[in-house]
């Protein structure tokens, strides 16, 4: 009679070493933050509409350029033989390139990076979520008649939101092949940080910028296609029907508030300090009253009289960052975050299990 052979055990996951901190050697430090919620419920409102360009509201386009200041990977899921995507090394993990082999981070990435941060500093509900450890009142806006800040911008369930992202293209063709180590799934124990006293989630997550990313080399990582430090990408945002506060507050969110400089933290490798970008927004076409509306679309060859650069888009950015500080943003909350995502920074990246 032929036996069945039984399965091996799996082996356990290695235990996570834990970071210790630089100043006393004992204390377990880790590469992230949370930013707490605000203490009030998060203020649900009609949202504007989008049959109409409202002529007491702002709409237009930014231009942006995002440069890559600790290396990034925005992963397809898919791995792909070196040779097919011109890298010496066997098997990569690769990203989305376009039809002139530029690399390209998709839209959708990184609206979800800036919603994040956007919701993070105004008193809005989360974006997904469905755990009975997220508080009743964070829970996703699923009323399009009665939406949060953020979803009010970027959109909810049965709701397109009032701006819209481009793909970023890199302004140089190919791409340089890094070596992610392998990273670990978060482990939210309770009783751990990820909780309060009521066993409800902390806050938001948000990992810390470092001087660089670590590097494994190719004999312990995980081969990634990724940008290389200093690449560059441009894109541009469209808006339509915003508040000043509001799309003030999308200028803070992109680190444009010299009182809060901030960057963006896109894709993966987060823990280990990948992902960071600045933004430049290098001019801006802005539509302010019913003037400019008129001259924009009820002409064939409208001018660039909405064009703003330099000295003009500066003040222009700083007005409106000031009616957001004064109506929509949360000071304890930017405050807690500006911690975490404040750039240039002298921090080190995590060295151990991630």
């Amino acid at each position: 009679m032929t036996q069945i052979p039984k399965p091996k055990p799996r082996k356990p996951a290695p235990p996570q070493r834990p970071l210790r901190n630089d100043s006393d050697g004992t204390s377990p430090v880790k590469p992230y933050q949370f930013v707490s919620f605000p203490r009030e419920r998060p203020s649900l409102e009609h949202p504007a509409g989008h049959d109409k360009f409202d002529k007491n509201r702002l709409h237009g386009t930014l231009f942006l350029t995002l440069t890559v200041q600790t290396s990034l990977h925005v992963s397809t899921g898919i791995v792909a033989l070196g040779e097919d995507i011109g890298s010496r090394v066997s098997l990569v993990k690769t990203m989305v390139q376009g039809v002139e082999n530029n690399l390209l981070i998709q839209g959708s990435s990184l609206k979800g990076c800036i919603r994040s941060v956007y919701e993070a500093v105004t008193n809005s509900t989360l974006a997904v979520g469905k755990s009975r450890e997220i508080p009743q009142e964070r829970l996703p806006c699923r009323d399009k008649q009665k939406l949060c800040p953020a979803s009010r911008v970027f959109g909810a369930l049965d709701w397109q939101g009032l701006i819209e992202f481009n793909d970023a293209k890199c302004q140089s063709v190919g791409f340089s092949t890094g070596f992610m180590p392998s990273l670990y799934r978060p482990r939210p124990e309770p009783g751990s940080a990820y909780f309060d006293a009521r066993g409800k989630v902390s806050g938001r997550k948000f990992y810390y910028h470092t001087v660089n990313a670590i590097e494994k080399g190719q004999n312990q990582g995980i081969a990634v296609q990724q940008a290389a430090r200093a690449y560059t990408f441009t894109t541009q945002l469209q808006f339509k029907n915003l508040k000043p506060e509001e799309l003030g507050t999308l200028f803070i969110v992109l680190g444009q508030d010299p009182k809060c400089p901030i960057a963006l933290k896109v894709g993966g490798g987060k823990p280990i300090g990948m992902g960071t970008m600045t933004v430049e927004v290098s001019q801006a076409r802005v539509l302010q009253n019913f003037r400019d509306l008129r001259s924009r679309y009820g002409e064939y060859t409208p001018d660039d009289n909405n064009l703003l650069t330099g000295d003009a888009l500066q003040k222009f950015m700083q007005t409106q960052i000031q009616a957001a500080h004064s109506k929509l943003v949360q000071a304890t909350q930017l405050q807690e975050l500006a911690e975490v995502l404040r750039y240039p920074t002298d921090r080190e990246p995590p060295e151990g299990m991630y």
